[in-house]
């Protein structure tokens, strides 16, 4: 057989790494939303306490929850100040249920909302 001198092109030219493969880094996890540690009150000061006597009685909706948020105190702090409050008359129960209370404000007419 005859000799090709002529060149021709590469018709196997080395592929292209297109995916490029190698190994997947790995998923890293989030830290998470960090919270600011609470620093509540867990007896009354005098200021604390002349505080809950003049405002908290004005408030529309006055749960544990909303006296310990607004005042700094803690949860169970709130509870028994809101048993206070009650016992002097400065603010009227609405509802009672064994994990949660909700009262309001006294109102003149004693209509509440």
């Amino acid at each position: 057989p005859k000799q090709d001198t002529k060149k021709r092109p590469d018709t196997k030219a080395p592929k292209k790494k297109e995916g490029g493969g190698g190994k997947a880094k790995k998923k890293k996890w989030s830290k998470g939303k960090v919270r600011d540690k609470l620093n509540n009150l867990v007896l009354f000061d005098k200021a604390t306490y002349d505080k809950l006597l003049k405002e908290v009685p004005s408030y529309k909706l006055i749960t544990p929850s909303v006296v310990s948020e607004r005042l700094k105190i803690r949860g169970s702090l709130a509870r028994k100040a809101l048993e206070e409050l009650l016992q002097k008359g400065l603010i009227k129960q609405v509802i009672k249920h064994h994990s949660q209370i909700i009262c309001t404000r006294n109102t003149m007419d004693g209509e509440f909302l």
